[in-house]
């Protein structure tokens, strides 16, 4: 099966070994030509100067349209002004305009209370020259109050400005097209492209299911249970299950596929082996 346009997701190392392990992740999945690879931005600006650096070395170093997150959380008016201006400088033409998450002990919120007022932001500043990729949640997000609310504030976010969306990963394919089928139905018609998490570690996986809210399939977390100690036999089943995922997506007319790299090349380069 051939693959659709992809794109990937990567963290802003803080160490050279870091560094170090990313460019040489990069390396390998560059040769996929991804449609573009973004960095994860650090809430209330720990990682500030690495997301910047970070994007300017995918960029130059590597040859690829190196895409920033940005958030809400933590930034003024000036400073996401300043930012924005930083990166129209190094050649962005894309941002994944978030909300964020607010960190533990941070007590201010920043000027920007919701993504759609940071979409519209960056539109009055910048017009049309970024394309802005917003997030979707399939399985609903965690904080909303329920299904519609959080379809009514992905609603708004698109009326604000934003071009594409990028969901949270997902084990559950129908979950997708039903949030898919719900969105056309309110008029939306910006592309939704699936946010896919290849596993390498189940333990770690269960936890940042817990904090985002994307729900493991009970057959899954049983089938990982039964392989006990087999590390090789997860990572075949892992790969093998997210691989399928991936082709039904891609079946069912999925734009794009995200790949959430966790800056490791391996458990992708194993999905994407098995789809293509």
């Amino acid at each position: 099966m051939p693959l659709p346009s992809i794109s990937f997701e990567f963290y802003p190392p803080k160490t050279e070994d870091q560094a170090t392990q990313l460019d040489r992740t990069l390396g390998k999945l560059k040769s996929f030509s991804p449609e573009f690879v973004s960095c994860t931005f650090g809430a209330g600006g720990s990682t500030l100067s690495n997301t910047s650096e970070t994007v300017r070395r995918m960029r130059t170093e590597h040859g690829v349209d190196g895409t920033p997150h940005l958030t809400c959380v933590g930034g003024s008016r000036e400073e996401i002004r300043a930012l924005l201006n930083l990166y129209r400088a190094l050649g962005c033409r894309r941002i994944v305009a978030l909300r964020g998450d607010m960190p533990s002990g941070m007590i201010s919120q920043g000027e920007f209370r919701y993504a759609n007022e940071l979409v519209a932001f960056i539109r009055d500043e910048h017009g049309d020259h970024f394309h802005i990729e917003i997030g979707a949640y399939p399985e609903t997000h965690p904080q909303a109050r329920d299904a519609q609310s959080d379809l009514a504030n992905f609603k708004r976010k698109v009326d604000a400005g934003a071009n594409s969306a990028i969901t949270q990963y997902f084990y559950n394919a129908d979950a997708y097209f039903h949030f898919v089928d719900d969105v056309r139905r309110m008029g939306i018609d910006i592309p939704i492209v699936p946010g896919i998490m290849p596993i390498s570690n189940f333990t770690q996986l269960r936890r940042f299911s817990d904090a985002c809210g994307a729900e493991i399939p009970r057959w899954v977390e049983q089938r990982m249970r039964g392989y006990g100690d087999d590390i090789e036999a997860v990572r075949n089943f892992a790969a093998d299950m997210v691989a399928a995922l991936c082709r039904r997506l891609i079946d069912g007319g999925a734009p794009s596929l995200h790949f959430y790299t966790l800056n490791m090349a391996k458990p992708t380069l194993s999905v994407l082996a098995r789809i293509d």
